[in-house]
Order: C-alpha cells, then sequence, then structure tokens
C-alpha cells in the first residue's frame, strides 16, 4: 500500500464554496423580493392609470371592443364553410335527402335550375345581398358580368358557350399547363396510389349486380358512363364519402378545389370500351377541370375546342370545360375502361374576393 499525502490546497476551494452558499442564497431571495416589489408596483401605476382616465374614454374604448367582436362575429358566421370531418358532412347531408351518388334538384330556387329569363335578376340579388353584408370592393367583373349576361352567352364563339354563368375577361384557352394550379396538381399526383386504390375496393363492386350503390349511369349516345361522386354541385355525397375517406380528406387539402357552391364536384369517372360522350359545354368559365388519370388504356382521348389530348395514368390534364368538349374510348375490351379523379378548380385568373363573392351567389340551394 502506498500512503499519499492529501493536499489541503484542493479542498480549500470547497469549503469556499461552501461558505458562500448561505450568502448567495440571501442575495437570490433579497433579489426575487425586489422583483415582486416591482411587479407590484407596475401593477399599481396600471390601475392608478386606468382610474385616471377620461370616463369618455374608457366607453369609447369598450364600446369599439364590443363592436369588434360582434363584426367578427358576424364576419365568421357567414364566411363560406370549410371542409369539416366525413361524418359531420355525412350527417348534414344524410338529413338533406341526398341518395345514389348525386343531387336530386326539386327546388324552383335553384340558381342551375331557374328558367333564363329570371336568372340575371336572381344573380344581380344575390350580388347585392352579398355587397350589403360585405363591400362592392373588387366586385366590377362580376358586376359587369352579371348586367350582360344575356349578350354574352348569346354572343359567344360557338367554341366556348357557357350554360349558366360567364364571367368576363378572363384568359381563355381550351387546355392549361401544370403550373396554373401547380400545388393541387403534384398533390393529387404524390396521391396517385391512394386514390387508385379506393377506386379498384368501389368497382369490385360491379361484378356483383349492374349499378352498385352510388353509382350514377350517364346518357351517352353509345357505350356506358358511369360517375360516382364525392362532391355534387358543392354538396357533399355522404354514403360515398364513408367509401372513400381518403380520396375525401385530399380535397380538404387542395387550395382551390370549388367546394362551396354549385359549379363544384369532384367524382370517378369510368368510361367503357365503346363508349362516346356527346359534345356539350360546361355551365361557366370561372373554373378549369382537373383530371388525374388513374386507367389509361389506348384509344382513349379527349377533344376540347377542337384540340385533342390523352390521359396518362399518375399525370393531371387541365382544361376549361365551358369549351365544347367531348370524350371517347375506342380502345379493345381487354384493356378495360377509362377511369379518371375529376375535380373542379378555381380559374387562376378568378380572384379571391371574386371567388368569395361567387360562392356567396351561387352557393347550394340558393
Amino acid at each position: 500500500m502506498v500512503w499519499v499525502p492529501l493536499r489541503t490546497d484542493r479542498l480549500a476551494p470547497l469549503h469556499a464554496s461552501r461558505r458562500r452558499l448561505p450568502t448567495m442564497s440571501l442575495e437570490w431571495l433579497t433579489a426575487w423580493s425586489w422583483s415582486l416589489d416591482g411587479l407590484r408596483d407596475c401593477v399599481a401605476a396600471a390601475i392608478q392609470s386606468v382610474r385616471d382616465c377620461d370616463a369618455t374614454a374608457l366607453a369609447t374604448v369598450a364600446c369599439l371592443l364590443v363592436l369588434f367582436v360582434w363584426y367578427c362575429y358576424h364576419v365568421g358566421r357567414e364566411q363560406p364553410r370549410a371542409y369539416g370531418t366525413v361524418n359531420a358532412l355525412i350527417q348534414s347531408a344524410d338529413a338533406n335527402g341526398l341518395q345514389n351518388g348525386y343531387v336530386y334538384c326539386h327546388s324552383p330556387e335553384c340558381v342551375r335550375c331557374t328558367p333564363s329569363d329570371g336568372l340575371n335578376q336572381k344573380l344581380y340579388h344575390n350580388l347585392q345581398e352579398y355587397a350589403k353584408r360585405y363591400s362592392w370592393a373588387g366586385m366590377g367583373r362580376i358586376h359587369k358580368g352579371i348586367r350582360d349576361q344575356g349578350r354574352y352567352l348569346s354572343s359567344r364563339p360557338s367554341i366556348q358557350k357557357p350554360e349558366v354563368f360567364f364571367l368576363p375577361d378572363l384568359p381563355t384557352m381550351p387546355y392549361f399547363s401544370r403550373e396554373a394550379q401547380k400545388h393541387d396538381v403534384e398533390l393529387l399526383e404524390r396521391n396517385f396510389q391512394t386514390i387508385l386504390c379506393e377506386f379498384e375496393t368501389l368497382y369490385k363492386a360491379f361484378s356483383n349486380c349492374s349499378l352498385p350503390q352510388g353509382w350514377k349511369m350517364n346518357s351517352t349516345p353509345s357505350g356506358e358512363w358511369f360517375t360516382f361522386y364525392l362532391v355534387n354541385q358543392g354538396l357533399c355525397v355522404p354514403r360515398n364519402c364513408r367509401k372513400c375517406p381518403r380520396t375525401y380528406r385530399l380535397l380538404g387539402s387542395l387550395r382551390t378545389c370549388i367546394g362551396n357552391n354549385v359549379f363544384g364536384n369532384a367524382c370517378i369517372s369510368v368510361l367503357s370500351p365503346g363508349t362516346v360522350i356527346a359534345e356539350h359545354y360546361g355551365p361557366t368559365n370561372i373554373r378549369i377541370r382537373c383530371h388525374l388519370g388513374l386507367k389509361t388504356p389506348s384509344g382513349c382521348e379527349l377533344v376540347v375546342g377542337g384540340e385533342p389530348q390523352c390521359w396518362a395514368e399518375g399525370r393531371c390534364l387541365l382544361f376549361d370545360d365551358s369549351f365544347l368538349h367531348t370524350a371517347f374510348h375506342e380502345g379493345p375490351p381487354e384493356e378495360g375502361p377509362r377511369v379518371v379523379f375529376m375535380v373542379d378548380l378555381w380559374h387562376p385568373n378568378v380572384a379571391a374576393a371574386e371567388r368569395q363573392a361567387l360562392d356567396f351567389i351561387f352557393a347550394p340551394g340558393r
């Protein structure tokens, strides 16, 4: 065993620090007490300043605060509804009697079903009501469009003639580039497999019956055209959303999806081999229609304004359906149907204030 002498100079700092502990604690307590005193002084000074204020000034501030809270409540209550949870929308839409995947309109007050001679008057009334609640700011183009709607629709060239509402001074072209709504296009394409999987689950039901619940058969000159709506004319289709929950939630992540007026739709569209869709016009030019290719066999084409395009799986195709357009599937039967996921997006040149006003004017059931 080796004995090593302990150096007392190393212990000196330890003893010194122990001696300083009571002194440090006392300093800390003194500082804390000083902070409380300062806080108490500040609170007292604030109370005294309020007491010294003129009663009229205090009453004015209180009135302004009450008016601000009332304004926030009023505006917030009238804002267009956002996408809620699937279950909440299912309950509300079930109560409204939506059946078999699409809306049956029985209301004479519906804008889309109003006779053309009374449509302009109805639209102008809705615009005036919106302006009274909010503002006329930014409404010049909508006011111009409603005022001269009959002239615009009658004088449009046959290649583009929306059936319900034409907004003037929007750039016009049959097809749009992906950059027009880049965020939503990329989001849809990233979720291609998710949408495809939910479609394949749905499509298995066709082996059991001719037209499964939730699907709609559309009129065509030849072949069969089926649609499965998640959103139809601005309204959620509850049973269908329950069957495609991930696809429906995806709609809530799109920045430019039209979900609050009668021009907004989202559905799965299926063309069987040998199908031709008759040429037709869409209801308005304020939207662009997006097709995400899910299954794209050969011999399928979309023709908009006389210009043909082909779909591609996992890729979006954007077009203005207010142009005369048609689609057909002339591929062999063994290649199966052409399937796209269709969603309506805002035209990129419709301003935010105009979108809010159009949601109000063309709200479902208004």
